[in-house]
């Protein structure tokens, strides 16, 4: 109970008598408690995918998925939240949301992002999706910027279950691939799942979303 409601009047019927069967008399109520409420909608999925800007997160959700969001080469593409179902078998699904990019500073209010990190607290997964093609961003810093800016917003969303994708290996000669998921890996002294991937191949997509699906079942049978 948020607010109680006025005590009520009574009516012309609590007034009829014998001699009067029709009283026009009343009670007028009480007016109740009032207040402002903002609500927040937080969107419900069970991967929230997180990441600078123009990393290829649009890319990614829309090569595992059926959704359609705005996809270019320039940052800040994605101006809305994003939900996507990825469908592994005909009985086994999973809800996939992707958030504007963020930047540095984003904690205290630069850029986009920041205005959608509370959709991925409800997750129950983050995976991390980084350009590791050869953009500006050296991929280890991007990282370390993002867990930096998670730490800065919220203790538990920074301790939060979190894949890395590490993304567009297909600006990459094949044969640079595997080193270059490792150079990162080592880098970071990483001991998470990380997937060399290419949202705009599907080279890798398919084997993480699998694995993504085999994750979240465990985890339902633990809980």
């Amino acid at each position: 109970l948020l607010l109680s409601g006025g005590r009520g009047g009574r009516g012309n019927g609590r007034f009829k008598t014998s001699t009067n069967r029709a009283p026009e008399h009343h009670e007028s109520g009480e007016a109740g408690e009032e207040h402002w409420l903002q609500l927040e909608l937080k969107l419900m999925a069970d991967v929230g995918l997180l990441g600078f800007p123009n990393a290829g997160k649009s890319t990614f959700i829309s090569s595992v998925s059926h959704a359609c969001p705005k996809i270019a080469d320039y940052p800040f593409t994605t101006l809305h939240p994003s939900l996507g179902v990825v469908s592994i078998e005909a009985d086994r699904s999973f809800v996939v949301a992707d958030i504007p990019g963020l930047i540095e500073g984003a904690a205290e209010g630069a850029g986009l992002g920041i205005r959608f990190l509370k959709h991925l607290q409800r997750t129950r997964l983050l995976v991390h999706v980084v350009d590791v093609g050869g953009g500006t961003e050296d991929p280890v810093e991007a990282i370390r910027s993002i867990e930096a800016e998670l730490e800065r917003y919220s203790d538990s969303l920074s301790k939060q279950t979190r894949w890395l994708a590490l993304n567009k290996l297909d600006l990459l000669p094949r044969t640079e691939w595997k080193s270059k998921v490792d150079s990162v890996v080592q880098a970071l002294g990483w001991s998470g799942p990380a997937y060399g991937i290419s949202a705009v191949t599907g080279e890798g997509t398919d084997e993480m979303a699998r694995e993504i699906m085999s994750y979240l079942e465990a985890q339902a049978e633990t809980t």
